[in-house]
């Protein structure tokens, strides 16, 4: 005869996990001192934390800011590489969309500014399929310009300035030129205004924080120079940019700091956006 021997209880000493009550935890939150299982370990500066108190002080803990407001970065600039990523995308596809495809719907030529607006600035992603330098020049100089400015300003102050000038250089492109040409509409692609709205902000940048501007100046006048003597460039849009980029920038680094800094700095770069749609309005008006 056989008896049968009681299974043997659990011991009460065993810490458990109190995410997962099933599995015990022998390592406790150098923080809170609740036991955590392998899966909710986190390693700390010493030992480890449970994942809700690396997670509270997360949430806690304030964010480091730029003298201008943004969110402090570190690293490469993404929104720069998403930029040449997308440039790059949208070239590729040039080739590949038959019947210029992609030129016939993103180009800009001030005829559509009423009917079709969004293409001054689905223009600037475009590239001259014609010229391979076209692309590659402007890239290299926006992968040089990211790696300054958007460190300084963050991601979205960047992305800001550089969708700005876009739009700027081409409302420039369609104040410097008739709006409906006898020989039919002048279409109008590539980054080159938006980059310049990135020598203007990085001229105003240089400017407030006291810095010394005259190599720069001096680039910007060499590039101003060949954009008029190089045909096929369009110089106009190079100078809407500029004047664009460094509004949206003396916007962004006269600013004051204090806890309405970046609800002045929207306000004010929807006021340069106001101002373009306005000048181009007006001008559209005046070509009717």
């Amino acid at each position: 005869m056989s008896y049968g021997v009681p299974a043997a209880e659990p011991s009460a000493e065993i810490p458990v996990c109190p995410r997962h009550p099933d599995r015990p935890a022998y390592v406790r939150c150098q923080r809170c001192g609740r036991p955590a299982c392998p899966d909710c370990q986190r390693a700390a500066a010493v030992g480890f934390q449970c994942v809700d108190c690396v997670n509270e002080t997360k949430r806690t803990t304030p964010t480091v800011r730029t003298v201008y407001g943004g969110a402090a970065t570190i690293g490469k600039p993404v929104v720069t590489f998403v930029i040449i990523g997308l440039c790059a995308l949208v070239y590729a596809l040039q080739w590949i969309v038959p019947n210029d495809g992609i030129y016939q719907q993103l180009a800009y030529a001030p005829a559509f500014t009423d009917s079709e607006p969004w293409r001054m600035l689905t223009s600037a992603f475009l590239h001259s399929q014609g010229f391979l330098l076209h692309i590659v020049l402007n890239m290299y100089t926006l992968w040089i310009f990211g790696q300054i400015l958007e460190p300084l300003l963050g991601h979205v102050r960047f992305l800001a300035i550089y969708l700005l000038s876009a739009i700027g250089g081409s409302a420039g492109f369609l104040l410097l030129t008739p709006v409906y040409p006898v020989n039919g509409p002048v279409g109008l692609v590539g980054a080159s205004g938006a980059i310049f709205g990135l020598f203007g902000a990085l001229l105003v940048v240089q400017r407030q924080r006291g810095g010394d501007i005259r190599q720069l100046l001096v680039l910007i006048a060499i590039n101003g120079v060949i954009g008029f003597m190089v045909p096929q460039i369009a110089w106009q849009a190079h100078l809407g940019g500029l004047v664009t980029g460094a509004l949206s920038a003396v916007v962004i680094a006269y600013t004051p700091r204090g806890p309405r800094q970046t609800l002045i700095q929207v306000i004010g770069l929807a006021g340069v956006l106001a101002l373009v749609i306005v000048v181009s309005a007006v001008r559209m008006a005046g070509a009717a």
